[in-house]
């Protein structure tokens, strides 16, 4: 078997970090990991230059301005990486006969649909970000013969997201062990998605020829509160924890409603969120491994239909 070539951009990030060390598990692919600093998406001659010179079949394109609210006040700069930086990649991959893969988000859509929103729906974004990104999807499909664009939703990993200093797991835990006050907004619905379960699946999608536009989250949808709620409970942390409206917090960036994602393509089907977030809090060290639950499903799966 021909050993694919994959070239992982942005790959000290949450989900880059884990699709490096996914594909270094399984012996049909040769992985170059290229971080920020060894390929910057918006400098296209650089980005031809190292594509090129290792003549990867799939490039997986990871790089993002992520910080949402900075987004509003930085427009420039969140359509130069999350755009410009997706077509200089997708045009190279051009070149070179490879599929690129971008990673988009649920931000594309507005959130007004009372159910989950699936890969058909039109995008009517309201944010900065969330146009960004679809801009780059747009570019990406005029740009690369053959694409994979997989949208995502409130990412969680080990890494943590460097453009937000960590995740929110994280910072609810660190806040109920110094005894503040949680307050945590019950009005917004999302698709909590472990970083190590997309990588795990995208990476079979990828074995598969997937191509086209997909989501791809853990399995259900909660609020931000219900997923702090959880959080506290698998580690049986004490703490005072309230559900407030997202009125409360002034942002500078919309946020949608609802940002459950499902897959309607492929029916993709990855394990729980709760069952994805006692992994993570295990592999953390959070909980013991010992206590992890048998009532939830483990592994992840996946399901197609023809």
């Amino acid at each position: 078997m021909n050993r694919q070539r994959v070239a992982v951009i942005g790959s000290t990030g949450q989900l880059g970090s884990d699709l490096v060390e996914v594909l270094r598990r399984d012996d049909v692919f040769d992985v170059m990991p290229l971080s920020h600093g060894e390929c910057d998406s918006t400098r296209s001659e650089q980005v031809r230059d190292v594509l090129h010179s290792l003549c990867p079949n799939i490039v997986i394109n990871c790089a993002a301005y992520v910080r949402v609210d900075d987004c509003e006040d930085h427009a420039r700069e969140a359509f130069e990486v999350n755009a410009i930086g997706a077509l200089n990649v997708a045009k190279t991959c051009g070149e070179l006969s490879a599929l690129c893969v971008y990673v988009s988000t649920d931000y594309v859509f507005d959130g007004t649909k009372a159910a989950p929103y699936v890969e058909s729906d039109p995008p009517n974004p309201i944010n900065v970000y969330g146009a960004s990104k679809l801009a780059g999807e747009h570019l990406v499909r005029q740009a690369a013969a053959r694409c994979l664009i997989v949208r995502t939703a409130s990412l969680f990993g080990k890494t943590g997201a460097r453009g937000k200093g960590g995740n929110f797991i994280e910072t609810i835990l660190a806040k109920a062990r110094k005894g503040e006050l949680l307050q945590v907004v019950d009005d917004i619905r999302i698709s909590p998605t472990y970083t190590r379960d997309a990588a795990e699946t995208l990476v079979n999608l990828m074995q598969e020829g997937t191509v086209g536009i997909l989501h791809l989250v853990n399995e259900g949808g909660c609020s931000w509160y219900e997923f702090a709620k959880q959080t506290l409970d698998f580690v049986a942390l004490p703490a005072s924890i309230s559900p407030v409206s997202s009125a409360v917090y002034l942002t500078r960036a919309d946020r949608p409603k609802n940002s459950v994602l499902r897959s309607e393509r492929f029916r993709v089907k990855l394990r729980s969120w709760q069952a994805a977030l006692e992994s993570y809090l295990t592999e953390k060290g959070h909980i013991s491994r010992c206590r992890l639950s048998e009532r939830l499903p483990n592994p992840a799966s996946k399901e197609r239909s023809d």
